[in-house]
C-alpha cells in the first residue's frame, strides 16, 4: 500500500458516514436519559463472578395498551441465595420494568401498577396475544419458574400460568430450570398458537473449574438442559410434546431460536443456536420433525467449529429473493448464504463481517434496514462472556449484495466507546419510519442504551402489521414479497429477533428513493396466499388476513 493510502481509505469511509443520511453528522444518538430510560442491569451482588451473571438479560418491545407507540419491558437479575455473594442482599427482589411509551418521545415507568414487577431472576419476555382478545399479554422466561401474564385490557396484568400449564419444570438435568426464550407459532396448522422454550444449562452454581479456578467455569463444563416444545389444547392449556415430536435433546444449550420456513415447503421450522454446541434447525415434516443442521450447512463454521452460537437473525442480505442466516458468537460469528436447494453456504469472510467480529464476543446481532434503502445492515452488541472485558460495538452497511462495511467507527460516539453489551432490540419507538436501537449492558455503568436513528435520507418506507384471520398464529412466520417493478423484497413476519429480546413486531420495509410499490403478496403462514395492490409509503399499516389494509 502506498504512503498515505491508508488515510484516503479513512476519510472515504468518513465522508460515507456524514453524507449518507445527511443533514445529522452521526448515524445515531444516545437519549437515553432525555426519554426517561433510567434501567440499570443488575447481577445480584458486587461481583461478576458466574455464567449466570454474565449472560445478562433481554429488553421486549410490544405495545402493551394498544395506543400505536411501542412500549419496552426489560428484565434483571436479582440476588438469590446460595448463588449471590450475601452483602448482596441489598439487591433482592429487584424488579423487572415496563416503561410506558407516552407518544412524546419519554416514556413513563409503569411495571409496578401494571402488575409486571416481576422479582425473579429474568432473562427474556415473549409479548403474544395467546387468547385472540386483541391484546398483548406477556410470556416472562426465568433462571426458576416461567410466568405468564395475560393483558386485561385496562393497563394491567394478571398471572395465568399455572392454568395454561406454562410454568416449566422445576429442574432439568439435576439443576433448577433455565429458559432463555419462547418462540409462539403453529407448528401443526390447527389455527392454535404452541410454544417452543428454550432452556440452557444445568447450571451448578459449586462447581470451580480444574483447569482455571480463577475464573468462571467455561459453558462446555456444564450438562445443557433440553428445550421444550408445548402444544396448545382446545380448552387453551398447554401439553408439553417435546419428545413425541423428535425434539427431545437433553443435553442441548440452547440460546436462541428463530422459527421461520428455511426451505419454502409451507411449514415452519426452527433454528436454534446452542453454545458451544452444534447448533440444530429442526425441519418440519408435518407430525414430526427432523434435526439437519450438519446436512444443510448451518451447524458449523465453515472452519467446522462449533462456536458459542447466540441466536440466528435473518434477511436477504444479497437481494436474490432467498433468506439468509447470521448466527452471532463469542468467538468467530457465522453468516450463512441460502443457496435456494435446502443448504447454506459460510460466506463470513468474504462478507466484511469476519474481519469485523474477529476478536469479539457478538451476544446480540441484529439484521435492520437502518437507512431505508431496500437491504439489511447490521447491528452487533459485543463483550467477553467468562470476563467483564469491554469491546466496541459494530454498525455495518450492507452495500446490498451482502458486503458489509463497518461505518460505526466514523463518529458516532456510542460505537466508539468499549461496553459490555448484551441483549438489544430493534424498534421505531418515535414512530418517524427509520429504526432505533434498545441495548442492555452487564458492565459497571450497567445502564441500557436508547439509540435514535438520525438518518433523514429521504428515502422511503412501509411498516406492516399482520393479523390473522383467527388471531396472530396464521401471521407468525408469514411471508412478504414487495414487488417495486423488477425488483422483488422478501421479508418474514419473525418472532424472536436477537439474543433474549423481541424486536419490533412490525414488519419494517425500506423503500429506497422509489415511493411505488407495485403490488404486496403476502404468503400466510396456514398456506392461503394473498396479493393486494401497493399501498402508499411513509405510514404504518394493517393488514388482516381474508380483508386487507384495516384503517
Amino acid at each position: 500500500m502506498k504512503k498515505g493510502s491508508g488515510f484516503i481509505v479513512l476519510l472515504g469511509i468518513s465522508l460515507f458516514a456524514l453524507f449518507s443520511c445527511k443533514p445529522y453528522p452521526t448515524h445515531f444518538s444516545e437519549v437515553s436519559s432525555a426519554a426517561g430510560i433510567d434501567f440499570l442491569y443488575n447481577f445480584g451482588d458486587y461481583t461478576y463472578e458466574n455464567i449466570l451473571e454474565s449472560s445478562g438479560s433481554g429488553v421486549t418491545v410490544f405495545d402493551y395498551d394498544g395506543d400505536g407507540w411501542m412500549d419496552l419491558y426489560m428484565m434483571n437479575g436479582t440476588w438469590l441465595e446460595g448463588i449471590s455473594d450475601e452483602e448482596g442482599k441489598v439487591f433482592e427482589n429487584t424488579p423487572n420494568k415496563l416503561y410506558h411509551n407516552q407518544g412524546d418521545g419519554t416514556f413513563k415507568e409503569v411495571a409496578l401498577q401494571a402488575g409486571v414487577d416481576d422479582r425473579h431472576w429474568s432473562m427474556a419476555a415473549g409479548p403474544i396475544d395467546i387468547d385472540g382478545d386483541g391484546d398483548q399479554d406477556l410470556y416472562l422466561l426465568n433462571y426458576g419458574p416461567n410466568i405468564f401474564y395475560r393483558n386485561n385490557g385496562d393497563g394491567t396484568f394478571s398471572d395465568i400460568t399455572e392454568e395454561l400449564g406454562l410454568a416449566g419444570p422445576d429442574s432439568l438435568n439435576g439443576f433448577e430450570k433455565w429458559s432463555v426464550g419462547v418462540s409462539f407459532w403453529d407448528y401443526n396448522l390447527d389455527g392454535k398458537l404452541d410454544a417452543f422454550v428454550g432452556n440452557f444449562l444445568a447450571f451448578d452454581p459449586e462447581y470451580v473449574s480444574p483447569t482455571t479456578p480463577e475464573l468462571m467455569p467455561h459453558p462446555s463444563e456444564y450438562a445443557g438442559q433440553a428445550s421444550m416444545m408445548y402444544m396448545q389444547q382446545d380448552d387453551g392449556t398447554f401439553k408439553e410434546v417435546t419428545a413425541d415430536l423428535g425434539l427431545l435433546y437433553p443435553d442441548s444449550k440452547c440460546m436462541g431460536l428463530t422459527v421461520y420456513d428455511y426451505d419454502r415447503d409451507g411449514d415452519l421450522d426452527i433454528f436454534q443456536g446452542n453454545d458451544h454446541q452444534a447448533n440444530f434447525m429442526f425441519r418440519n415434516d408435518g407430525d414430526r420433525f427432523s434435526e439437519i443442521g450438519v446436512e444443510i450447512g448451518v451447524a458449523v463454521n465453515s472452519h467446522g467449529q462449533t462456536t458459542g452460537s447466540m441466536h440466528g437473525a435473518i434477511g436477504d442480505v444479497d437481494g436474490d429473493g432467498l433468506i439468509d442466516l447470521l448466527v452471532p458468537d463469542l468467538r468467530y460469528g457465522a453468516l450463512y448464504r441460502n443457496l435456494g436447494n435446502g443448504t447454506f453456504e459460510d460466506i463470513t469472510e468474504r462478507s466484511g463481517i469476519a474481519g469485523a467480529f474477529a476478536g469479539k464476543g457478538q451476544w446480540a446481532s441484529a439484521l435492520f434496514d437502518y437507512d431505508n434503502d431496500g437491504d439489511p445492515d447490521l447491528f452487533s452488541a459485543n463483550g467477553n462472556g467468562e470476563e467483564l472485558i469491554l469491546q466496541y460495538p459494530l454498525l455495518m452497511e450492507n452495500d446490498g449484495n451482502g458486503n458489509f462495511t463497518d461505518i460505526g467507527i466514523s463518529d458516532d460516539p456510542y460505537f466508539n466507546e468499549k461496553r459490555s453489551g448484551r441483549s438489544a432490540a430493534v424498534w421505531d419507538y418515535d414512530n418517524d419510519g427509520d429504526l432505533d436501537l434498545i441495548v442492555s449492558h452487564v458492565d459497571l455503568k450497567a445502564s441500557a442504551v436508547l439509540l435514535r436513528n438520525n438518518c433523514d435520507n429521504g428515502n422511503h418506507w412501509l411498516g406492516l402489521s399482520l393479523e390473522g384471520q383467527d388471531g396472530p398464529a396464521a401471521a407468525i412466520g408469514a411471508t412478504v414479497v414487495v414487488h417495486q417493478g423488477e425488483k422483488q423484497s422478501v421479508f418474514i413476519n419473525q418472532w424472536t429477533t436477537t439474543y433474549l429480546s423481541n424486536s419490533d413486531p412490525r414488519l419494517h420495509i425500506g423503500l429506497g428513493s422509489n415511493p411505488r410499490i407495485d403490488r404486496l403478496e403476502i404468503n400466510w403462514s396456514d398456506g392461503t396466499r394473498e396479493v393486494y395492490p401497493g399501498p402508499a409509503p411513509d405510514r404504518y399499516i394493517t393488514f388482516r388476513q381474508g380483508y386487507g389494509i384495516v384503517e
